[in-house]
């Protein structure tokens, strides 16, 4: 295929969440045709799922530069700069606006899941004319409906929030964790515990299991379900020895909101309103039916009962659709290889990750990229406003413009917050309920330096929590 016959080809963004819609208005930007691929049935069908959680980050700091020039020819009118919004919020305000300007409404494919990415006419293994070969994506709808498409460039920003961790221990699966999830016995992530998941919960015995600030949320939510219904009992497991950490820096916080959440979050433990499982290891789902959970706790046998179980234990990415992508990524976090030792959880939190772009984004496949939470690999460090500089980078280098791909033009804030592990998009709070930031959302972002982490203190993610100056290696036991 010439040049000029692969640059008429669109380019393909999988996922609809903010960093995804933020990816095709700087396609737009560019004069480059955008093709994005959302697998649920409605925009941003991730954000949809904690759209009751909120958000720390004020608007000002939620809506990407190129989404905004498209919106703003439109009736369109910019919320409150100041105003902490809700996931349904980020929805219904800016993402799904967004994806209804006339330079983006015939360019998203909702109900289109990226089941495959390759190229045409050859696997992994060619090499010849590579670069100049279009990708070939292969989609299915809920019907069952296959389609195979041809694109310039991949940009893949479809988040983490359907590949949660496993319960278990190793990284591996409990005993009949899979069952259990089928079930329903093990909840989805972040459920909507005070709405519209309410009657799962009520008058119930649930377990949280996780030690980041999704276990937060729910745990939150649990403790306000239980003063109106006070049946209602909460326990959480995690594996680190202390729940200190969870809690944030209180009235130390450089977001108030969050700071008061993790206050409050430590004195229900205190008051045993949450009864704290700490240094327990889930191994095993009772297949009698009657709740009962095996575990390990300070090198003994227990059991654990419960009605029902929520998962907050992060996420991974998804990476078995690009099987035949030729792929970098560094062996322990799954981001690409050059970001992996950046953002290594063991080593940094959020203050100590620099900007980046495309170089360092790369792989060895030509005009591909993982962008957004999903870039972050298994790493709980992801802030939105990197995904959004991110893709600013990378779609200047898709466009053959690599000095402004090369251009850091995100200074981050010593904040300490992050996103901690929520999915595809946001992990954060607003009033009662919760925290959300680019999923790890989710998932979770995590001392600055010469890169561009020195500036005001200013809330700019989404997302509850937090990370030592360090990374674990700072901590005294890990969860």
């Amino acid at each position: 295929m010439t040049d000029y016959a692969l640059e008429q080809l669109p380019v393909a963004v999988i996922g609809s969440g903010p960093v995804g819609l933020a990816a095709a208005a700087q396609l737009v930007r560019r004069g480059v045709r955008p093709l994005v691929l959302e697998a649920g049935t409605t925009v941003a069908a991730a954000v949809a799922e904690w759209g009751h959680i909120g958000l720390f980050s004020p608007w000002k700091y939620n809506i990407d530069e190129a989404g905004r020039s498209l919106l703003a020819p439109t009736d369109w009118h910019e919320p409150d700069g100041d105003r902490l919004p809700t996931g349904a919020e980020l929805i219904r305000d800016y993402l799904k606006p967004l994806a209804e300007t006339a330079e983006l409404r015939d360019s998203v494919l909702i109900d289109t899941r990226v089941v495959a990415v390759s190229r045409v006419g050859m696997d992994r293994t060619g090499t010849a004319q590579r670069e100049s070969t279009p990708f070939l994506i292969r989609t299915r709808s809920s019907d069952g409906t296959s389609a195979d498409l041809q694109v310039r460039a991949v940009i893949d920003a479809s988040g983490t929030w359907e590949s949660p961790n496993p319960l278990g221990q190793s990284g591996l699966a409990a005993t009949g964790e899979a069952e259990a999830r089928r079930s329903g016995f093990v909840t989805s992530p972040l459920p909507d515990v005070v709405g519209r998941d309410r009657e799962q919960f009520v008058g119930q015995r649930t377990l949280v299991v996780g030690g980041g600030h999704s276990a937060a949320n729910t745990l939150l939510a649990l403790a306000e379900l239980r003063e109106e219904a006070p049946g209602t009992r909460i326990g959480w497991v995690l594996r680190r020895s202390d729940p200190a950490s969870v809690y944030g820096g209180e009235d130390q916080d450089g977001l108030p909101a969050r700071g008061a959440l993790g206050t409050r979050l430590r004195h229900l433990v205190e008051t045993g309103v949450i009864e704290v499982h700490a240094s327990t290891t889930i191994t095993g789902f009772s297949t009698d039916g009657r709740g009962t959970l095996a575990a390990e706790s300070g090198g003994e046998s227990v059991t654990l009962h419960a009605d029902r179980v929520v998962p907050a234990a992060g996420f991974r990415p998804d990476l078995g659709f690009l099987r035949e992508i030729r792929l970098d990524l560094d062996p322990i976090v799954e981001a690409p290889r050059q970001l992996g030792p950046l953002i290594d959880p063991e080593h940094h939190s959020c203050g100590t990750v620099a900007p980046h772009g495309a170089r360092v984004l790369g792989h060895p496949e030509p005009n591909f990229y993982i962008v957004g939470m999903k870039s972050y690999g298994r790493a709980p460090t992801f802030l939105m406003y990197t995904g959004y500089e991110q893709i600013r980078s990378v779609v200047a280098a898709i466009a053959g413009d690599q000095e402004a791909a090369d251009r850091v033009e995100l200074v981050l804030p010593e904040t300490g917050v992050c996103s901690t592990d929520a999915g595809s998009s946001c992990d954060a709070p607003t009033g009662k309920s919760g925290f959300v930031d680019l999923p790890d959302t989710a998932a979770a972002s995590d001392a600055s330096d010469a890169a561009g982490c020195c500036g005001p203190a200013e809330p700019v993610v989404i997302g509850i929590p937090t990370g030592t100056e360090h990374g674990r290696s700072g901590e005294s036991g890990n969860g």
